[in-house]
C-alpha cells in the first residue's frame, strides 16, 4: 500500500465528488420538507371550508426572474469549465440581481394578499375582493354561493341557510399554508442568495478555473434546484389549490 499523498487532480476529484454527496443530501432534505408540507396541504383540503384564493400577478412575475436567473447561473458554470473566467462574475451578478427580483416580488405578492385579507392566521370572512375572481370558498368540494353578502349551499335554491355565522369561525388555512409554503422556499433561497455573494466574491478573486469550480457547481446546482421548487409549488397552488 503505497503512502503517497493524493495528486493534486485526484484531491480535486475527492473534493468534487464530496461536494456533490453534500449537494445531493441537502436537496433530498429540502424536498422530503416540502413533500410533507404539500401533503398536510392536500390532506387538510379534504374536508370542511377551504378557500380558493387566485393568486396575484406579483407570483408570476418572479417564477420569470427564477427561470431567467438559473439561464445565467448556468452560463457562469459553462464559462468556467471553458475557462472563460472573466465571464463567471458577471453571470453570477445577475443571477444574484434576478435572485433580488425574485424576493422583491415575492414580498408584493404576499403585501396584495393581505391586502385582500389573506392573513397567515385569519378567518375565511377576512377575504375581500371579488368573489369568484379574487377568491371563492368551498364546502368539502363544492363552491358555495354568494348574494347580497351573504354565502349558502348551492342546493340551498331558496337562500334560507345564510352561512356567515358559522364562516366567522372557520379559520384560513388555505391562506395559513400558502404562506407557510412560500416563506419556506423564501427562507432556502435566501440560502442560495448569500451562496450566490460568496460565489461572486470567489469569482472576483480568481478563485475558479477549469479545473477548479466545485463550490460553483454545487452553488449553480442547488439555486437551479430552487427555481424548480419554486415552478413545482406554483403550479401546485394553480392546479391542486
Amino acid at each position: 500500500m503505497s503512502d503517497l499523498p493524493y495528486t493534486p487532480a485526484e484531491e480535486q476529484g475527492r473534493n468534487f465528488r464530496t461536494r456533490q454527496l453534500i449537494t445531493y443530501l441537502i436537496i433530498f432534505a429540502i424536498v422530503m420538507f416540502f413533500a410533507g408540507l404539500t401533503s398536510a396541504y392536500v390532506v387538510s383540503m379534504s374536508g370542511g371550508y377551504w378557500v380558493d384564493i387566485n393568486l396575484p400577478q406579483a407570483f408570476h412575475y418572479s417564477t420569470a426572474f427564477i427561470l431567467v436567473s438559473s439561464v445565467f447561473a448556468q452560463l457562469a458554470l459553462r464559462s468556467a469549465k471553458g475557462g472563460a473566467i472573466a465571464r463567471v462574475p458577471v453571470f453570477l451578478g445577475l443571477t444574484l440581481a434576478l435572485g433580488i427580483g425574485f424576493t422583491v416580488s415575492q414580498f408584493k405578492g404576499w403585501s396584495e394578499l393581505v391586502a385582500k385579507g389573506n392573513f397567515v392566521v385569519g378567518s375565511v370572512l377576512q377575504n375581500s375582493g371579488l368573489y369568484g375572481a379574487d377568491y371563492s370558498i368551498s364546502l368539502n368540494g363544492q363552491p358555495l354561493v354568494l348574494e347580497e353578502d351573504k354565502f349558502y349551499l348551492a342546493d340551498d335554491v331558496a337562500r334560507v341557510r345564510p352561512l356567515n355565522a358559522e364562516l366567522e369561525e372557520q379559520k384560513n388555512t388555505a391562506s395559513s399554508y400558502f404562506y407557510a409554503l412560500t416563506v419556506a422556499h423564501l427562507v432556502h433561497l435566501a440560502a442560495g442568495l448569500i451562496s450566490l455573494l460568496v460565489m461572486l466574491i470567489m469569482a472576483l478573486m480568481g478563485r475558479y478555473s477549469a479545473g477548479s469550480h466545485a463550490g460553483l457547481w454545487s452553488g449553480v446546482l442547488y439555486w437551479h434546484f430552487l427555481g424548480g421548487l419554486w415552478v413545482y409549488l406554483l403550479l401546485f397552488f394553480r392546479f391542486v389549490h
